[in-house]
Formats: C-alpha cells, sequence, structure tokens
C-alpha cells in the first residue's frame, strides 16, 4: 500500500538537543575535550559593570572557531550556519529556540579583545597537544605565505611628499596614467596615517620604479590580461592602501599582484601541530623576521617543557646573521644558503691561523677591517700595490686596479657549518621533512580552515583571524589524535592480556618443575 506523508506542526514537542546529536559527533567530542572558562577572568576587565550584558565570551570564541572549521569567513553567513546546525548549536550551549548573537556582535567583539587573549588560548590549545605528546619540540620547521588582505588593488592611491605636492604630481605619475585620475574604486574612508600617505622613497629607488614599469608596459602585450587597458604597475614605495594601511603590495610568481599579509608558520615535525602563527607586513622579507620567530616558539616550547634542537626552513630565511644567531640560541640550522653564496674567490686559499687568503700566485690578501655594507657585516681583505704590480695574471685578476680586494661575509664560518649540515644525510631528510610537514599544514589553513582571506583590517585583526585558524587546526589534530590513541589501546589491551597468560603459563610450569624436583630429593 502505497504511503503519504502530511504534515501537521504540533502545538507542543517534547525535544531535547542532547539526545538528537550523535554520541561520536565532532562537536560533541570538542565540547568534552576543551574548557575555556578560563576566558571569563582573562577578559573580565574590558566590560563594564553596567548597562546590556554583552555576548559570552566563551561562546565568541566557539563561534569564530566554528567558523575556521567550516572554512567559514564571513560573520553573517557563519550565523546563518549555525541556527541550522543541531550539533552546532549544542556546542555553543544554545536550545532551538535560543535567538543567536547578531553577526555584528562577532566582529566588535573582535576588535574589543586585545591580541593577547587570542594568544592565550592558542597556548591553552598547544598545552592541551603537549599534555597528550603530540609535540616532541626538538625539530621545528618554518615556512611563509601571503594571505589576502580585505583590500581591492582598485582602491590604491598615490604616496606623495610633504611639500611641493602638485609639482611632484606631475613629475611621479608618470608611473601609471590611470594615477592621474580619481581611483576607480575610492575608500570611504582614508584610514592611512600621515606616515603612510608621504613618500619616503629615494629619487634613485623612483627611477628604478620608472625604468621597470617601462619594461612591464613594453612587455604587458605578452602578458594573460593584456587587453585590459587599465592595468598599472604598482609598488609599495609609490602607493598605499587608504581603506588597510597595512596590507602591503605582493606578488608570487604566475599570480597576479595583490594586497597581503604575511603569515609566519612554525610546525613541529612528529604530529604537524602549529606551535606558532603570527601576521607580518607583506613587504618584508622572510630572514629579517626569523629571529623574533625563534624567541617565541622556543619561549612556548621552554614553558611547556620542551627542548628545541632543530630548526629548519627554507632558503628565504637564510642569512649570516640568521645563522650566528641560531648557533647562539644552540639550535641547529637546516637553511640552505642563497646560490649567490660563495665561500670565496676561485682559485684562492683561507688560511685561518694567520686570517688571510693566498693568490694562486702565493701573494697574501690579508685583513683589513669590518664593514657593514647594505645592511650586512663584511670582512674586508687588501693585497699590496707591489704585490700585484708585476703579476702575470693581474689583467684577469683586478684588471684596472691597483691591489686584489676581498669582500665576503663576516660569518663565512658560520655558513660552512650550516652548509655541511645542509648536504649532510641528516639535512636531505631535513628538507623532505619540511616539505611534508608546514608545506601541507599552509595548504589545508588557506584551502579548508579560512585562511584564504582576511576578512579584517589592520594587522593586529589579521593577526588575530590567522591565531584562530591555527587553534581550530590544532583541535581537529588534537580530537583525531585522541581518538586514534583510544582505539590503538585497545590493542595494546589485548597483547598484555596475552602477555598475562603466557606468565600464567611459566608460573605453573616453574611450579611443577620445583615439585618434581621435590618429590626426587
Amino acid at each position: 500500500m502505497q504511503g503519504k506523508k502530511t504534515y501537521q506542526e504540533k502545538l507542543f514537542n517534547e525535544f531535547r538537543l542532547s539526545e538528537r546529536v550523535p554520541k561520536d559527533n565532532f562537536y560533541r567530542r570538542l565540547k568534552s575535550a576543551i574548557s575555556l572558562d578560563f576566558l571569563y577572568p582573562l577578559t573580565k576587565d574590558f566590560y563594564g559593570s553596567s548597562g546590556q550584558k554583552s555576548i559570552d565570551p566563551v561562546v565568541f570564541f566557539k563561534l569564530c572557531l566554528v567558523g575556521y572549521l567550516e572554512n567559514i569567513i564571513s560573520d553573517r553567513k557563519l550565523m546563518d550556519h549555525c541556527s541550522m546546525r543541531l550539533d552546532i548549536l549544542f556546542f555553543l550551549d544554545y536550545d532551538i529556540d535560543d535567538e543567536l548573537p547578531w553577526h555584528s556582535t562577532i566582529s566588535r567583539t573582535r576588535q574589543l579583545f586585545p591580541e593577547q587573549v587570542f594568544e592565550e588560548v592558542f597556548t591553552k590549545v598547544f598545552e592541551l597537544c603537549v599534555s597528550k605528546g603530540m609535540v616532541s619540540g626538538h625539530t621545528q620547521a618554518i615556512d611563509s605565505a601571503p594571505i589576502k588582505a580585505n583590500a581591492s588593488m582598485d582602491s590604491l592611491e598615490l604616496k606623495v611628499p610633504e611639500a611641493a605636492l602638485e609639482s611632484h604630481l606631475r613629475s611621479v605619475r608618470h608611473i601609471s596614467k590611470r594615477d592621474k585620475e580619481k581611483p576607480l574604486r575610492k575608500s570611504k574612508e582614508n584610514k592611512a596615517g600621515k606616515a603612510q600617505q608621504t613618500i619616503v622613497a629615494s629619487k634613485k629607488e623612483l627611477q628604478d620604479i620608472t625604468t621597470r614599469n617601462s619594461k612591464w608596459a613594453r612587455e604587458q602585450d605578452q602578458r594573460p590580461g593584456a587587453g585590459n587597458k587599465g592595468a598599472r604597475y604598482t609598488s609599495n614605495k609609490t602607493h598605499y592602501s587608504p581603506t588597510d594601511p597595512d596590507a602591503r603590495i605582493s606578488v608570487k610568481p604566475g599570480k597576479a599582484r595583490k594586497l597581503n599579509y604575511l603569515s609566519q608558520l612554525t610546525v613541529d615535525t612528529s604530529n604537524h601541530v602549529i606551535t606558532d602563527i603570527k601576521a607580518y607586513h607583506a613587504d618584508g622579507k622572510d630572514n629579517q623576521q626569523l629571529a623574533d620567530i625563534v624567541k617565541r616558539v622556543q619561549r612556548r616550547l621552554w614553558n611547556s617543557g620542551l627542548l628545541w634542537e632543530n630548526c629548519v626552513a627554507d632558503t628565504g630565511y637564510s642569512s649570516g646573521e640568521n645563522y650566528a644567531f641560531l648557533e647562539n640560541r644552540h639550535l641547529q640550522s637546516f637553511i640552505p644558503p642563497h646560490g649567490t653564496y660563495k665561500g670565496g674567490p676561485d682559485g684562492f686559499i683561507y688560511y685561518e691561523k694567520g686570517n688571510y687568503w693566498l693568490c694562486p700566485q702565493g701573494k697574501k690578501v690579508t685583513f683589513r677591517k669590518q664593514k657593514l655594507e647594505k645592511g650586512t657585516l663584511k670582512d674586508n681583505y687588501f693585497t699590496k700595490r707591489s704585490d700585484c704590480k708585476g703579476c702575470p695574471i693581474k689583467q684577469q685578476c683586478i684588471g684596472k686596479s691597483h691591489e686584489k680586494r676581498i669582500n665576503i661575509t663576516a660569518y663565512r664560518k658560520e655558513y660552512e657549518r650550516n652548509i655541511a649540515r645542509v648536504n649532510s644525510p641528516q639535512g636531505r631528510y631535513m628538507k623532505a621533512k619540511r616539505q611534508s610537514t608546514v608545506e601541507p599544514v599552509f595548504g589545508t589553513l588557506t584551502q579548508f580552515m579560512g585562511l584564504r582571506k582576511v576578512n579584517t583590517i589592520g594587522i593586529k585583526q589579521a593577526n588575530k583571524c590567522m591565531q584562530l585558524s591555527a587553534i581550530a587546526y590544532n583541535l581537529k589534530k588534537y580530537l583525531k589524535f585522541i581518538q586514534k590513541h583510544a582505539k590503538s589501546g585497545v590493542g595494546s589491551l589485548k597483547v598484555s592480556s596475552s602477555f598475562l597468560k603466557a606468565l600464567q603459563k611459566h608460573i605453573l610450569c616453574c611450579f611443577k618443575f620445583s615439585n618434581f624436583n621435590v618429590q626426587l630429593n
């Protein structure tokens, strides 16, 4: 007999949300695994003693975590999504007839709490992972990736000097024809300070930008999207974003120029737990930020009772200063040097005892002084003019100069020790370990954990977004680990029971053998 379902809404229902959520549901397990009650005393000073009650800080952080776990970066979409999920309502301690907070409350509360609060939540989750044995601490892999900022390239405006504004505009706006007009997408409010709006580039830097722009314009017809007449060459030295002044223009090979933030990520190699993450300006270099990253990670690991031994990173973090810094911190660096590094000139032999170089003709190139060149400390070695005056290979060696000069990094020993480690079997293993550890983690964050774009304004807010994404990732790892550990525990119980049976048989045999000896005696 054919059935037909007719729906008639009941006036009264007996419904318990806890009975509808399965026991093995992710959010049910997450709710029992972590407690955020420490947020109440931590955030108490940010609220007044009177007025309307705000959103519960625990509920706020749970809502943020749900957004990154569900890969939702819009607060409005997040609230719509939560209202349709029974398991999420159960995780938030909301019933089906309770009204969820307004979406704007999420953004206001995110701005209310400082970065230290988000850092504290990250540390608590990290300590949970440490307590379960997920973090070894001895080897950390570091990498960076650009994260798209919440600002458009169309809203860029030109930097100008404080004096001679109009004359400078006429001389500099050759960078782009479109800069002579108003921006295509004018921002509602210019949030940039005076320092950000003022041009600080030198005449030489501006000339270099002009040259690059001319070359870029000539080659534009060979690039994808060449039919776009509004295309322009932009630089952080000449342009800024009034929408988000902290965002910087950056580009990756094969991709378009965008306003980005730079995310610096540190991952433990044992179980891929994130040990640190922070937002930096996208126009900075990785090797300039390594010292700050190492200090922060080493302090967190030390507070958790872990000892850091190996630092693994790619070539972008390479510099003599960084190698020396890591050695002073008692860390072994596995960072390949730049291809431009040379241990010394070809055919010259270095003698450490006298600190000099010996040229192919047997003349000494002696140490004279140390000098800071373009931010890098270098050792300068010179020969005597008399040594090079009658040299048969003078023309090939120094040309028209009067003496041979060798300018080499002052951290040559640190370079050589690092290169030896990188080329060793352990170094090759560390390279493969880094590629299989930190790069997949970045891919997971950007594609599945809501970090494809920052939905806030300012580097402090961007740092909070990155912290929340890392917290959600570590929590997911934590739940998967304890579930796997519980299943593997059943196997260990079976092994222990079989061992006990074997032990019992052994004892019985020994007892029978002892009785047999007694009878013989």
